[in-house]
């Protein structure tokens, strides 16, 4: 199993110790190293500035929010990192949810797999550079049909590194997890865990058995965000995971458009999920947090002694995710290496 070292994105300002601890990951032998965006810091920009003192690791977007820019742009710096990184950049999409996609970008939610279908497309046509892109889509027509009816149909100046830049998507919902395995080269979930591992593979399977599928199960990466924390004390190690739980679970998109909080009603957390959602939406953050019981984090998190996880570590080698990303500081990584490398 690869492990894959995922900065996030930023809060007030920039992750302290963060190119340390990416050189530190690339020593350590992480086969990636991937950034983040909300609405604050963007992907591109940490990713190049750090990127550029490492040689040898995997450089990835864990996610570009699509509605953040048009695909056109979105392929433009795709294919810019990738020339810089010596074919080392994977490009990783997400639909994002409303509150940010209509809220910050001024952009309209609704139809986001048929969206997120054209987008893709369209950044395939600008990676392969084959001619002039066109597209005559719902959501996206390339040229512009309007304003001065001068639109022109236009070729990459640029030759890329590679043809065929590989693309994660980062999905939860059920369709959207087909969709990526149909479409895309890899796959992001948030919240993983191996009790949902027959429902993994039927969405997934589905994905692949349509016409025109890209991958397969041979071929097809997923890269899982999960939280791995080396402590003697399990109920601590919780402790640290649970706030980062109830953000999601609880405030991170609208009561009634919450994916994250979807997914923990799917995994049998249903009375939990919700309760945790209307303490944190009525600003009772800390009740909401200590509400999360720690059988829940054990399930999407590896905590514990080293003789614990790697006891645990079975099951998830068991299950389709083929990546483990990890977060924290280099001390961090080195204690998950030593356990999950070792």
């Amino acid at each position: 199993m690869k492990l894959g070292y995922h900065i996030g994105y930023w809060s007030a300002g920039p992750p302290e110790g963060a190119q340390e601890t990416i050189l530190e990951a690339e020593r350590l032998g992480f086969d990636s190293v991937w950034t983040a965006e909300a609405y604050g810091s963007d992907a591109f920009t940490p990713l190049a500035w750090w990127g550029a003192s490492t040689s040898r690791i995997k450089l990835g977007t864990n996610i570009v929010q699509m509605s953040a820019r048009t695909p056109v742009a979105t392929a433009m710096s795709a294919l810019t990192l990738d020339h810089l990184s010596g074919g080392r950049f994977i490009l990783g999409l997400g639909a994002s949810g409303p509150q940010v996609v209509e809220g910050w970008y001024g952009q309209p939610y609704p139809r986001p797999l048929e969206r997120t279908r054209e987008y893709i497309d369209i950044v395939r046509q600008v990676l392969a550079r084959k001619g002039p892109v066109t597209y005559d889509g719902k959501h996206y027509q390339l040229p512009y049909q309007g304003g001065a009816n001068l639109g022109k149909p236009l070729k990459s100046i640029v030759h890329p590194l590679r043809e065929d830049i590989p693309i994660y998507l980062g999905a939860e919902g059920p369709k959207n997890v087909s969709l990526a395995a149909e479409i895309a080269d890899g796959w992001f979930p948030i919240f993983f865990s191996p009790k949902m591992e027959s429902f993994y593979r039927e969405r997934l399977a589905e994905g692949f058995a349509r016409p025109g599928a890209r991958r397969g199960w041979d071929d097809f990466e997923v890269a899982a965000s999960v939280p791995l924390i080396v402590h003697d004390d399990v109920e601590q190690a919780a402790d640290m995971i649970r706030p980062f739980l109830a953000l999601y679970m609880g405030g991170m998109g609208a009561k009634q458009a919450n994916f994250h909080h979807e997914v923990f009603v799917r995994m049998g957390y249903e009375s939990v999920a919700d309760t945790v959602q209307e303490l944190y939406l009525d600003g009772r953050k800390d009740e909401a947090t200590a509400t999360i019981p720690t059988a829940l984090v054990e399930d999407v998190a590896l905590i514990g002694p080293a003789a614990k996880i790697r006891d645990e570590l079975d099951r998830w080698r068991e299950t389709c995710a083929t990546t483990l990303l990890l977060q924290g500081d280099a001390s961090r990584l080195r204690a998950a290496a030593d356990v999950v490398l070792s």
